[in-house]
């Protein structure tokens, strides 16, 4: 019964025709900031909106890379993303590894619950935060960013590198020093290539959440000092909200996370095979 459900034409037509209407209402929001980031203010100021046949133009990019210090708020960014990612991942993966290999009472629930640390909203850390920050005369600095995002981040890391190491059976490790490996050979050669889907899912996970925050962003940033996603912000003036500017600021801001993620998720699919063949 079930299989010819599976040869019947219709059962498969209605498959497809929902996943194509799935797919076209996930990618309808993206399509919008797309077009939207390629028309003038006549356009965008329009009571019905123009999504497909329009004369396109480059005047929010020129004025996003001339005059919108795209390149700062770019450098920031970076500069936030991938320390902040660094040092997630490798202090989440010390914590991890040492819960996972030390033998104590609790030490499934200490894993877990550090996750109870990344339930908390970051709204909510908002106003401590700025005002620690000013007490201690820290304000505009990239590494007070950067502080913050790696101890929101922590948690999760830990949570799910400690699932993968306890994945891994002791026996590779001992096996190794029996062979003459020291402890630095046995993290590279044996344990990174089987913890490398790990390391993928939460650098995705942590330099996502780095890249686009932006309440913590807006309050713990100065002139010299803003992201991109406070720096999209600032199109929203007292005369009005700059729509085509900020779609634009959007679309560019969007490229690096899907880079990101599109090579980390290859990482992900070879990791899984790749540690157990080699090891």
């Amino acid at each position: 019964m079930a299989a010819r459900q599976i040869n019947n034409p219709l059962h498969v037509l209605s498959h497809y025709a929902a996943l194509i209407l799935l797919a076209l209402i996930t990618l309808a929001p993206i399509w919008i900031m797309v077009a939207t980031g390629f028309k003038d203010d006549v356009i965008v100021q329009q009571k019905e909106p123009i999504w497909f046949f329009f004369v396109p133009t480059l005047d929010n990019y020129e004025h996003i890379m001339t005059r919108g210090k795209f390149d700062r708020y770019l450098w920031n960014s970076v500069i936030v993303g991938t320390v902040a990612t660094f040092l997630t991942l490798f202090l989440g993966g010390l914590c991890a590894y040492a819960l996972a290999r030390t033998e104590f009472r609790g030490r499934v629930l200490v894993a877990n619950s550090t996750l109870l640390v990344r339930m908390v909203p970051p709204a909510v850390l908002a106003v401590p935060a700025f005002a620690m920050v000013l007490n201690f005369s820290l304000d505009n600095d990239l590494a007070v960013l950067i502080f913050f995002y790696t101890a929101l981040n922590l948690p999760f890391a830990i949570w799910l590198l400690f699932g993968f190491y306890k994945q891994i059976p002791v026996e590779l490790e001992e096996a190794a020093i029996v062979d003459g490996a020291t402890p630095l050979q046995v993290f590279f050669r044996v344990l990174l290539p089987l913890m490398k889907s790990g390391y993928a899912v939460a650098g995705i996970f942590t330099f996502r959440i780095a890249w686009n925050e932006f309440i913590l962003a807006l309050l713990l940033t100065g002139r010299t000092t803003r992201t991109l996603p406070v720096g999209a912000a600032g199109f929203i003036t007292d005369t009005g909200v700059e729509w085509g500017r900020i779609m634009a600021m959007g679309t560019l801001i969007v490229i690096p996370p899907l880079l990101f993620t599109f090579f980390a998720a290859r990482q992900i699919i070879s990791g899984m095979t790749a540690g157990a063949v080699k090891g």
